[in-house]
This record gives structure tokens, C-alpha cells and sequence, in this order.
């Protein structure tokens, strides 16, 4: 299937209206501006480097739902997401849970980038270490966006708890990084075989073996 040349400024465009939008009257203004920092950060490292490092067409359409994925918990906090408490109450849940499908997100998403810059960029191309140090890079990752959570409990005390979400679990860091885990193995899972062909056709003479 040939992905149009316009996909990459469509999403971008998708984000950056999503991002402004969010960015009116969200919920609490220190947690938006925490929360949405990685797009705001992002969005111009991925168009400085876009003519360089051309990112797949799958990689690009899941940077973008992440990115609206942290925008919605950004305006709204993710202890207060509508479609959450929806969820919330249509399966009796014990709190929201847009917490965790945001951290499922925060492995399911790194994983084919930092897959995508293994095959690219290492000698890890068709290893059969390639899927178990992806996964272990995520994990890092996600144990690092944790003491950053905790780094700002102590900067901000109470006024962090918007941005922690631990919505009075005692376990939720474990959680949180569990979930990570978890989307990243389901990622490597769904998407290796399809994300080979697509890195194949950027000319990256990708073989990594499918997960």
C-alpha cells in the first residue's frame, strides 16, 4: 500500500490544532503544560530531523495518537477524562482508568521508535536481541517517567497530584510500569512484520526478524 506524501503534515496539523485546543482553559495549567511538554518538545526535534531521518508511516501515525493521547489527559487531567469516567461507570471500575491506557500507550508507542531507530541506526538489524533490548528501553523509559512523578511530588507537594493521577492507589507506580510492559510486548507483537515492510520501503534494508 503507498502512504501518501501529505500523511506527515496531516498529522501534524491533527496535532497541533489538538494541542492549541487543549491548551484553552485546560483543567489545571501546570499539569497541561507537564503533560504535553513531550509534544511540545517533540513536534519541532521531528520536523528539524523530518528531511534526514524520515520516520515510517506507521511510526508517524503512532506518534500522533500518542501525542493526542497525552494532549486529552493534558486539558483534562487523567483522573478526570470523560470517556475514562464513562468507562469508569459502564464497568464499574474502581477509578478512571485513562490513567493506565495512557501508560500502555507510553510502551505500545516507544516500542516501534525505538525499534524503528535500532534497525536504522545499530548493528541490532535481524538480532533476536532486537525485541528484548526494545522492550528494555521502554521499560527504562517508563521507570524514568516515574521518578519524574516523584521529582515533582516533592517540587510541587499537593499541587502535583493532578499530574501523578495515583487517584489514591498505593500501587500505581507498579502499575504504571507494568502496563508500559505490557503495550510494549503487544506492540512488538501486532505491528514488527508491518513495520519491516514499511522500513524495507524507506530504503533502510531492514531485516529484522518479526517478534
Amino acid at each position: 500500500m503507498t502512504v501518501p506524501r501529505t500523511l506527515p503534515p496531516v498529522l501534524l496539523a491533527a496535532v497541533l490544532l489538538a494541542l492549541a485546543l487543549s491548551g484553552l482553559q485546560p483543567h489545571d495549567r501546570p499539569t497541561w503544560l507537564m503533560e504535553t511538554c513531550w509534544v511540545i518538545v517533540g513536534v519541532p526535534v521531528l520536523i528539524a530531523v523530518r528531511k534526514r531521518f524520515p520516520l515510517s508511516p506507521l511510526l508517524c501515525c503512532l506518534l500522533a495518537a500518542h501525542a493526542l493521547v497525552l494532549i486529552v489527559g493534558g486539558h483534562y487531567t487523567y483522573a478526570e477524562v470523560p470517556a475514562g469516567h464513562w468507562l469508569q461507570d459502564a464497568l464499574d471500575l474502581s477509578r478512571n482508568p485513562y490513567d493506565r491506557f495512557g501508560h500502555l500507550m507510553q510502551g505500545f508507542v516507544p516500542a516501534i521508535l525505538v525499534r524503528e531507530l535500532l534497525v536504522r541506526t545499530s548493528p541490532l538489524r535481524g538480532s533476536r536481541w532486537l525485541a528484548p533490548l526494545t522492550v528494555c528501553a521502554c521499560l527504562a523509559f517508563s521507570a524514568f517517567f516515574e521518578m519524574i512523578e516523584w521529582w515533582a511530588a516533592l517540587a510541587g507537594g499537593s499541587a502535583a497530584d493532578a499530574f501523578l493521577a495515583t487517584q489514591g492507589d498505593q500501587w500505581d507506580t507498579q502499575w504504571d510500569m507494568a502496563c508500559a510492559l505490557l503495550g510494549a510486548v503487544v506492540s512488538l507483537l501486532l505491528l514488527s512484520r508491518l513495520h519491516d515492510r514499511q522500513l524495507a520501503r524507506l530504503g533502510t534494508g531492514a531485516e529484522a526478524r518479526a517478534t
